[in-house]
């Protein structure tokens, strides 16, 4: 393709595009960038994760979110050593471009895109949720929770608040971030607090058995009940790097500090849940669980058990939480679609930014995205899973990415180098393709249309860039990509016969096993066909964003 050195002046060394002069400005610090993390991590995911959980495994949620916890950080690690090595706008869409080429590229690219665009969306549904608890709000939900004519409305006002606060530039939503997720940490930390020394039956962690649906409800609450995607949001960091005043120092402190501030407040969330349950709403079995307000489970808890005033902030941080986590995601949705414009995979449009340094034609996208998510998707239920899906699919190409730039460009610097990593790498691949698969058949097949579209989209684009001679288009390097088709259509079939909403003809455990084998095969060849070192080091030149200043 041709070099996108063309795309950055040579004068400033920042991450910006030739279409207005213009780039992304380097203003964020450490804090603001943890707090960008730690903000989509304490989003809409705390105000039902606990209790959806708790009816799908029961008190053994407390190991399903163990298990989730070691695969993020799993994750998160690899990527720390990324973020790191290259604090690039959208990194987590350019690390397998740098590795694999434009077809890798373009699909996790497209996997991150769909990603970011679907969360803000979903923490607009939680507000609303919440919000029907008042007066003035009761029409805005049916007894479903799916959205009326006049919830629809408002999201799509929501939609609008979010892309409007995001068009004052990244250093007041950096600011504004801040100071709502002191609020958003310290309402988790105040309701764990009150909970546990209020309300706390140890006898709940054995009633109806610890783990009354045994292993495989461990496994599906993870994937399902919104645990992942409760500790999603770690990117984050990543995806404003190219704004980061000393990203190399910076940015694996805060994606590694957020996780695990993140984890910890989940966990004792989790516990409090489960412990300050009375037992009337125990009588008929977790799965049956019920009180007053239960579809609001935190708010509906303290009300039940008597703490009004709790319940009262519960629905003040219901906005606040949502709302924050909401901003930032349509912030990563822009500058995802930017790093796609810079890879070559989507339009230069997507490069443009305003006087703030804000590229506001895919901010206008991701309101677009939005909106219509609303209508295939009408609750927080019904699509918590295909985004959780989506996300451990979009990250499942940092491991990659990490073992191929380990294995071709060894003695590049690292400013954070992952001890382990050479064991780590694989398995953290293998952890993601699982979460992927305790996903579900019914969620994965709906996931693969969207991989579809993403393809007709992105593809189709290629197709004409390259085509009509334009100069951004992308060498798509089907060699260094081989390995792609068969991982998402192998997973699929797998998928399809095992236990997880499949025909069953795998069966439990041995369908694990098969995963993780096929994961691990899909690892190593994906490393041995990795792109070699100096094109990679092409790529790498061609959209690399060094540690500079702003201007």
């Amino acid at each position: 393709m041709a070099s996108l050195n063309q795309l950055s002046p040579p004068s400033t060394g920042t991450d910006s595009g030739t279409t207005n002069h213009r780039s992304l400005r380097r203003e964020v610090g450490l804090i603001g960038l943890m707090w960008a993390s730690v903000g989509s991590i304490i989003g809409s995911g705390w105000l039902f994760s606990a209790k959806n959980a708790s009816m799908v495994a029961g008190p053994a949620a407390l190991i399903s979110w163990g298990i989730g916890a070691i695969a993020i950080a799993l994750l998160a690690f690899v990527h720390a050593e990324l973020g790191g090595l290259f604090p690039v706008a959208g990194g987590t869409a350019r690390y397998p471009h740098y590795a694999f080429g434009g077809l890798a590229g373009m699909s996790f690219g497209w996997f991150s895109w769909l990603q970011a665009a679907t969360v803000a969306p979903i923490e607009v549904f939680a507000m609303i949720n919440y919000a029907t608890h008042w007066s003035f709000a009761e029409g805005l939900q049916r007894p479903d929770e799916t959205l009326t004519t006049s919830g629809l409305i408002v999201a799509v006002f929501l939609m609008a608040l979010f892309v409007a606060v995001n068009f004052l530039g990244v250093k007041v939503l950096a600011r504004t971030n801040s100071i709502t997720t002191w609020f958003k940490i310290a309402v988790p930390l105040a309701t764990i607090f009150v909970l546990a020394i209020t309300n706390f039956h140890p006898g709940n962690f054995t009633e109806h058995g610890f783990a009354p649906f045994g292993i495989k409800g461990v496994l599906t609450a993870i994937s399902t009940s919104g645990i992942i995607f409760a500790l999603l949001g770690f990117e984050q960091a990543l995806q404003i790097s190219g704004e980061s005043k000393n990203p190399k120092r910076d940015i694996p402190r805060a994606v590694i500090g957020s996780v695990s501030i993140g984890t910890l407040i989940y966990v004792l969330l989790q516990v409090v849940f489960i412990a300050a349950i009375p037992a009337a709403s125990l009588a008929g079995g977790w799965a049956g669980l019920d009180f007053e307000g239960i579809s609001r489970p935190f708010a509906g808890l303290a009300m039940t058990v008597g703490l009004g005033w709790l319940a009262y902030v519960l629905y003040v941080d219901a906005i606040v939480s949502p709302g924050g986590a909401g901003l930032i995601y349509t912030t990563s949705t822009s500058r995802i679609s930017y790093g796609l414009s810079k890879n070559g995979y989507a339009p230069q449009v997507f490069e443009k930014v305003d006087k703030n340094g804000v590229p506001y034609f895919g901010l206008i996208m991701s309101f677009v995205t939005g909106v219509i998510c609303f209508l295939p998707f009408p609750s927080w239920h019904e699509l918590v899973g295909f985004i959780t899906s989506a996300s451990v699919l979009m990250y499942a190409g940092a491991p990659l990415a990490f073992g191929a730039l380990r294995r071709r460009l060894p003695h590049r610097e690292r400013s954070y180098r992952l001890p382990g990593g050479a064991v780590i790498s694989p398995l953290s691949f293998v952890v993601a393709s699982l979460i992927i698969y305790w996903s579900g058949w019914e969620t994965l097949y709906r996931l693969g249309f969207a991989i579809l579209i993403g393809y007709l989209l992105l593809g189709g684009y290629a197709v004409y860039a390259i085509r009509k001679g334009l100069p951004n288009a992308p060498r798509l390097d089907w060699r260094a990509a081989q390995w792609l088709p068969a991982f998402l259509v192998g997973l699929g079939v797998i998928s399809w016969q095992g236990t997880f909403g499949g025909q069953g003809n795998i069966p439990m455990w041995w369908d694990m096993l098969v995963v993780a084998a096929f994961a691990l095969g899909i690892y190593f060849w994906a490393i041995r066909v990795a792109l070699p070192a100096d094109v990679i080091e092409q790529n790498i030149e061609d959209v690399e964003v060094v540690d500079a200043g702003g201007h």
